[in-house]
């Protein structure tokens, strides 16, 4: 079935039915207008928002691609031998935070202590995990502290440690105690204690454990271009360093350092 064309209607037969005037036209185009340039400059804007949104994220990407870029270290490298060691480093510091905490009262060595155990026990577990993730060994058959024998490596970044870019350090001999480490001696004096002699003997014995470890740390700078372990001294070296000083504050109001055991 097929509908006939409605016949054109002369302009001078349309009846005025109060429809929209000329006047109310004109104005309601202008408000159309006007609203237009308003959605307009909105549009603008979010779309300047999402742009902004996609650049964090392509500029994130890149960052975690780089990461992954770099190149597997392998079972004698610094990065491994960084790794193995600073977990034992790590870990005794949590070792010696947990034997003040149960020696003292004061609330500001308590407060450093949780804080110390806390944050080298995450660090030690993603040590641990480096190692995982690179499909190596937590051990080796190297003596410890060999990695920071080794050359530095041209275009390296950080201090360099017993060594320059051409021939290995001569400041540390493989198997030598890793530095600031406390000797079992050190760790029976403190156990023994109680107190304020307890706390002296911690700051003392953490001082130098921190230094220990701020030393590995810029030695394993020049010794890696891997972004994550760059990325793990640079904190290690920050965050150590401002407890250093805070400690040092703390055992000077306490009288300062007591002598140590062998």
């Amino acid at each position: 079935m097929t509908t006939e064309p409605s016949a054109a209607v002369p302009p001078d037969e349309i009846e005025d039915d109060g429809g929209v005037s000329d006047e109310e036209l004109a104005a309601f185009e202008a408000e159309q207008a006007s609203g237009g340039s308003s959605r307009t400059r909105i549009v603008i804007a979010a779309m300047a928002i999402v742009a902004i949104v996609v650049a964090a994220a392509i500029g994130f990407s890149v960052g975690r691609l780089s990461t992954l870029a770099d190149p597997t270290p392998t079972t004698t490298s610094a990065e491994a031998g960084f790794s193995r060691d600073m977990q034992v480093h790590h870990n005794q510091g949590v070792e010696l935070a947990m034997i003040i905490r149960d020696r003292t009262d004061a609330v500001d060595v308590r407060t450093l202590a949780y804080d110390i155990a806390t944050t080298q026990a995450q660090q030690s577990g993603q040590l641990y995990d480096w190692l995982v993730q690179w499909n190596l060994p937590q051990g080796s058959r190297q003596p410890d502290m060999t990695w920071m024998t080794l050359p530095t490596l041209a275009g390296a970044s950080g201090h360099a440690h017993g060594g320059d870019s051409s021939t290995p350090g001569t400041s540390h001999t493989p198997g030598d105690p890793m530095p600031g480490l406390a000797t079992p001696a050190q760790i029976d004096q403190l156990t023994a204690s109680s107190g304020l002699e307890a706390e002296r003997l911690f700051l003392t014995l953490m001082i130098a454990h921190h230094r220990g470890a701020v030393e590995m740390a810029e030695a394993l700078q020049p010794r890696t271009t891997n972004a994550t372990a760059l990325a793990f001294a640079s904190a290690v070296i920050a965050s150590q360093q401002a407890e250093i000083d805070l400690m040092t504050r703390m055992l000077d109001d306490r009288g300062g350092p007591v002598p140590l055991a062998d």
